[in-house]
């Protein structure tokens, strides 16, 4: 954690590939928010992008040897004062150079030195990115603390599409900064598969018409892109958002409850971890109509018949796919005559049988499409965490860390 009122030290390292050019992005967010950032390319690097663009994005000057100011000792000095390392586009090269313990330049010496959380932000064809010796080498990083991010899918060099394109600069930046407010690496879910779900389910009445609920999904993509960040085996069960996927997290979209449910069970078996963050509904109508339903000429409404809803949370719970395996569920709710917010939690997390429960207090519409969020975190354990008004990136890391804790090793 950085002292209050410090400016943290990031070292941008940037390897030899087209995406080389996006890197601009990320260090001007950097310096923007500022960060005081070295920029250290390969040489390689330097044929996309030249020394003076990243001198005069950064403040300072560039070099890719160790035999410039080599009084100051840079191939040392570096990695040793850095807060944090980033490393964006990072290529199979420099991957397999930092698995190995390589150092033939300023940026595999710094990667050498640096005892800061290290960040790699790998960009490559699918080919590359698949071969066994760059999956081993992400591995053997991996499971040294470095945070490897998983690369997006989309149009690379040429005509090629697929797996192996870098990150977008904001959510590099996102996760970067997340890992620098934590102080840590946050790879403490390295090896593990979590299964989270997101958006509000719909249930048609007609081809036209459905109900449905406000639900975003903001928090449930932070908390699939925070588990991404922390190294996890991400899938994200999605229904009807309109946000882009995360990097590296399987999407799987669904439209109703019952599709929700169908995917959750399926996938909820190999899970370490599921957290239940969308909005599925609790009732559907009896019957679907074929054709749009009209507007009677007397002023009358049709009659809705509705059934209930498979309780999703509550059947994972109790089937329990997997004996160590961590269920959390979420409770938006208002208070009434009944019971206030957490007294209502406590009595769902009973019902449910969940292992963590957290709760929202959505009144007055609060929370719904908001960046911020506010939350209790309930365990079955009795313990009681309050998370304080912030960014839900930040209640995504917070809900992560009381769910890390449990894990069995």
């Amino acid at each position: 954690m950085l002292p209050e009122g410090a400016r943290p030290r990031v070292v941008l390292g940037v390897s030899g590939g087209i995406a080389a050019y996006k890197a601009c992005e990320l260090l001007r967010r950097f310096t923007e928010s500022g960060h005081d950032v070295t920029v250290v390319p390969t040489a390689a690097a330097l044929a996309f992008v030249g020394a003076p663009t990243w001198a005069a994005l950064s403040g300072k000057p560039v070099s890719s040897e160790v035999w410039t100011d080599v009084h100051q000792v840079p191939h040392v000095r570096v990695g040793q004062t850095a807060d944090l390392v980033v490393v964006a586009p990072a290529t199979a090269d420099v991957l397999a150079k930092a698995a190995h313990g390589l150092a033939d330049d300023l940026l595999t010496n710094t990667l050498l030195t640096a005892r800061c959380p290290v960040v790699f932000a790998p960009a490559m064809h699918t080919e590359m990115w698949e071969h066994p010796a760059t999956v081993a080498n992400v591995a053997t990083l991996r499971s040294r603390g470095a945070l490897v991010l998983e690369p997006a899918e989309g149009r690379l060099t040429g005509k090629d599409t697929g797996k192996g394109r870098l990150p977008d600069p904001a959510e590099i930046f996102e996760i970067a900064s997340g890992v620098l407010e934590r102080g840590t690496g946050g790879a403490d879910l390295v090896g593990r598969t979590v299964l989270v779900s997101a958006g509000g389910t719909r249930e048609y009445l007609d081809p036209v018409r459905f109900l449905g609920n406000r639900s975003s999904g903001l928090q449930g993509y932070a908390l699939a892109k925070a588990a991404a960040a922390r190294g996890a085996s991400v899938t994200l069960v999605s229904a009807n958002v309109a946000l882009p996927d995360p990097a590296g997290v399987r999407v799987l979209r669904v439209e109703t409850t019952a599709e929700m449910r169908d995917a959750v069970v399926r996938e909820a078996a190999r899970a370490d971890a599921v957290v239940m963050a969308a909005a599925p509904a609790d009732f559907r109508p009896a019957a679907v109509q074929d054709a749009k339903i009209k507007k009677s000429s007397d002023g009358s409404a049709p009659a809705l018949e509705l059934v209930q809803n498979p309780d999703i949370l509550a059947e994972i719970s109790s089937a329990r796919f997997r004996p160590d395996a961590l269920i959390v569920g979420f409770a938006a709710e208002t208070g009434d005559h009944t019971g206030s917010v957490l007294e209502l939690g406590r009595a769902k997390l009973a019902r449910k049988r969940c292992d963590l429960l957290v709760v929202n207090d959505v009144s007055q519409g609060a929370v719904f499409g908001s960046a911020d969020n506010e939350v209790v975190i309930l365990g079955a354990d009795g313990t009681c965490v309050e998370v304080p008004h912030g960014p839900k990136s930040r209640v995504a890391h917070a809900i992560w860390d009381e769910i890390s804790r449990r894990l069995q090793p």
